[in-house]
């Protein structure tokens, strides 16, 4: 007699990936996610220390965050946040403004001290950059490092502005914008490229990986071939989201 085998499908994904029909859905398992460590920690009486991201993707989680602050009674008061990025030179009240997005967006509507949030300042003289970036990764570290860090990805693969070339050991640093990160913001500065700062900075890979969680949200189909890459392909420095294969707890 013949025997029925009964195969496994055949997981191409490298790092687990979780799609959902909506932004607002998958958004919202996210910020439930985010919620349940800040109870946990609140709980346990510790701080809760997030890495956030910037752009259109995390913006319907903070929404949803904002709305369980207001209607679910969901705290901030032990949550201390670092940002990934901001564009140098940036003021810091200017609309493209990374420390403005994450005042709108996040921060003013939610309980969190004002002395608990951390964004790269775009202010600097170029002389102090490199102290503050070790200064930063300094009280991630006594901190104990990050809870969680929510990560978008550009069209190029980068994440936070880690550009293609980036290695998996690269610290806190001003990069170089690769020019079609820069292409992909003109929207931002008016649609000119000439306004668009060449320079950002960036947490380095090696403190994102350094995570305890890490969640990568991507919307729609402009960086499918990107992410598909990133997910099923092999690490690459031509692909910064390929990193993510190496961290044990992260999830597209």
């Amino acid at each position: 007699m013949e025997k029925h085998i009964i195969r496994e499908p055949i997981a191409y994904e490298k790092i687990p990936t979780r799609i959902y029909r909506d932004p607002k859905e998958a958004s919202k398992s996210v910020a439930v996610e985010i919620a349940a460590l800040i109870r946990e920690k609140a709980k346990a009486n510790l701080p809760c220390v997030l890495g956030l991201a910037t752009g259109s993707s995390p913006k319907t989680v903070y929404a949803e965050l904002i709305r369980m602050h207001r209607e679910e009674g969901l705290s901030f008061k032990n949550v201390i946040a670092f940002n990934l990025d901001e564009y140098y030179p940036m003021d810091p009240h200017a609309v493209q403004s990374y420390w403005r997005f994450m005042r709108e967006q996040l921060f003013d509507h939610v309980d969190i001290p004002e002395d608990h949030y951390f964004i790269p300042d775009g202010t600097l003289p170029e002389s102090r950059i490199a102290d503050f970036c070790r200064e930063y990764e300094h009280k991630i570290d006594q901190l104990g490092g990050l809870d969680f860090q929510l990560l978008g990805i550009g069209g190029n693969g980068h994440i936070g502005f880690n550009e293609p070339g980036s290695l998996i050991n690269s610290k806190t640093r001003l990069m170089m914008l690769d020019h079609s990160t820069r292409v992909a913001a003109t929207m931002d500065f008016g649609g000119e490229l000439t306004k668009v700062p060449k320079k950002a900075i960036t947490m380095g890979v090696s403190k994102i990986l350094q995570a305890k969680r890490v969640v990568l949200l991507a919307w729609g189909e402009r960086k499918a071939e990107k992410i598909a890459d990133a997910v099923e392909g092999s690490v690459s420095e031509q692909n910064p989201a390929s990193y993510l294969q190496t961290h044990p707890n992260a999830l597209f």
